[in-house]
């Protein structure tokens, strides 16, 4: 059955690819993000014939009076809204006594706030819908255990996290799922950032990193199944419990995870530099 769903960060990485497949399985999908030009030009270069339909809707994630228009615009269209996706992310790589005030706000707004507004609202317009709803939000391994170098990240998954597990209680008698997906490391436009960036070795510490792909198919199961929580992959969902569970646990591991971080970034940035030589030599 054909569903309706809103989809925040669709203009790239996770966002684009989980609306994209939504929209290729014939379902209704609202592509969220801040670029219009950019979700048009996504938007037009869907094809056809899938029985999907896609809506391009511009807006900050921050901006609360943005996300009454996406939802009006999204009932406007279809009728209802099944799905709310919390995708859209941000992370900057700072020590804490270098991080600028104002990556403070970007966290905490765009990855906490952004998600409050849209699960708020978006649970008001459910709950007039006989069949409720599903509120899907990303956080991260971050947000499960503490991560040195990318602290104001951290907080601000910890607080998606616990943001959506208390309104997957509340929300519940209203016929309203929410399931927080928390990720390792994924390779998007969001990794290439670290890779560079000592303070991220954590990031790296975990193996082999996951694809988008991977991760979308742990939000279709999500969506499918409506557990509370996902974590993938889950041999590292359990330690990041485990560290939470007993913190001191953290301060153990932490700097043999960050020594094979680092080995790992170094790794990536030389598989780089090696892809760079290939591409400039003469063939």
């Amino acid at each position: 059955m054909s569903s309706v769903m809103l989809v925040t960060g669709s203009a790239s990485g996770i966002g684009r690819h989980v609306a994209e497949s939504y929209y290729r399985a014939g379902h209704r999908v609202v592509f969220a993000d801040l670029s219009a030009p950019k979700l048009e030009q996504i938007c037009a270069q869907l094809p056809t014939g899938t029985g999907g339909d896609a809506l391009p809707v511009a807006f900050d994630a921050r901006d609360e009076q943005g996300w009454e228009r996406a939802i009006a615009d999204t009932v406007a269209r279809w009728g209802r809204l099944d799905v709310l996706l919390n995708i859209a992310g941000y992370l900057r790589v700072d020590e804490l006594l270098s991080a600028p005030l104002a990556a403070v706000h970007d966290h905490l707004d765009i990855n906490a706030k952004g998600v409050i507004f849209g699960t708020l609202l978006a649970a008001r317009q459910m709950c007039r819908q006989p069949e409720g709803g599903h509120i899907i939000n990303v956080a991260s391994l971050a947000g499960i255990a503490a991560t040195p170098g990318l602290a104001l990240y951290s907080a601000s998954k910890f607080a998606v996290r616990g943001f959506s597990l208390a309104a997957a209680y509340e929300l519940a008698p209203h016929n309203i799922a929410v399931t927080v997906v928390c990720p390792d490391a994924v390779q998007t436009p969001m990794l290439d950032l670290q890779v560079d960036r000592p303070e991220a070795a954590l990031t790296f510490s975990g193996g082999r990193i996951l694809t988008v792909a991977e991760v979308a198919a742990a939000i279709e199961e999500a969506r499918r199944r409506r557990p509370l929580e996902a974590i993938l992959p889950r041999h590292r969902g359990w330690l990041a419990k485990l560290t939470s569970l007993y913190p001191p646990l953290s301060g153990w591991l932490v700097e043999p995870l960050r020594r094979c971080g680092r080995q790992r970034q170094a790794k990536r940035q030389a598989e780089r530099q090696g892809n760079g030589r290939q591409e400039i030599s003469p063939q």
